[in-house]
């Protein structure tokens, strides 16, 4: 199965040897360990060939007792599990995608809102454990029903893509979150920063929206698509929630909209 000669095979060394150099400690402490303790075992491991190139194989060990019960000898068996192995990693892979897709809004490729509620908590625990602070962006476009009902849904649906694609580009660490939060609402998450630092990157991405010079005929705010903005920033260490900031941002954007849109609030 493996291409070496029968010969070849003098000693446990042998064995040892012929396993790649990640599997063989794990492989051979536990083999020894219940080969001492006369228990039969099994375990996967990954072969050298005479070719030079590994294959899965599974080693399956039979502890044989003499007529007092006493372990005098090992039968071992190898089988080719290559087969198996390739399957599994291929069901792995697959399932790492679902979960990343799970954690993805389907629309824009950013963050949706189950990914947010968790990297919200986290960075919630982390700020409070550091005593450092935590910002929080909240963002409507501005007349997005108006845009709708002016280019048609397909179009508009075109529009929040380009939008999650400016702000994403706003965004400038890795552990900055950009999440949609549902319709045409989208939640920055900014990691120990403080308000005036927050107010920075909401302009930021205020000014890269209206850079893009998004046709929007049918606002009541401007000819260009443009977005309101909430700005929130609280000490965990000092009490209060995750839902207490989101809230607060919230409340924040609702005053920016009611102060006649394009515009952040942040204090």
């Amino acid at each position: 199965m493996l291409g070496w000669s029968q010969g070849s095979w003098v000693g446990i060394d042998d064995w040892a040897e012929r396993m790649h150099p990640d599997d063989r400690d794990r492989v051979v402490n536990f083999c020894v360990e219940q080969s001492k303790a006369g228990i039969d075992h099994e375990a996967d491991c990954r072969a050298l060939k005479a070719d030079g190139t590994y294959m899965w194989i599974r080693d399956v060990v039979h502890v044989v007792r003499n007529s007092v019960g006493d372990a005098e000898a090992l039968i071992g068996f190898m089988f080719d599990i290559s087969e198996r192995k390739q399957n599994e990693e291929k069901l792995l892979r697959l399932q790492r995608e679902l979960e990343e897709l799970s954690y993805q809004d389907g629309l824009t490729g950013v963050a949706n809102r189950r990914l947010l509620d968790s990297v919200l908590e986290s960075e919630w625990a982390s700020a409070r454990r550091a005593g450092l602070p935590l910002s929080f962006i909240m963002l409507d476009i501005d007349c997005f029903k108006q845009y709708n009902d002016h280019y048609g849904h397909l179009v508009g649906d075109d529009c929040l893509r380009r939008v999650a694609h400016i702000l994403g580009s706003s965004l400038l660490r890795p552990r900055d979150l950009l999440a949609r939060f549902g319709g045409e609402e989208f939640a920055l998450v900014l990691p120990e920063t403080d308000l005036e630092a927050a107010r920075q990157v909401a302009e930021r991405c205020r000014a890269a929206i209206s850079d893009a010079a998004i046709a929007h005929r049918a606002s009541d705010v401007s000819h260009l698509v443009t977005a309101s903005m909430g700005v929130a920033t609280a000490k965990p260490a000092d009490g209060g929630t995750p839902a207490s900031l989101v809230e607060q941002a919230d409340r924040r954007l609702y005053r920016a909209k009611q102060n006649g849109r394009d515009r952040i609030v942040g204090e």
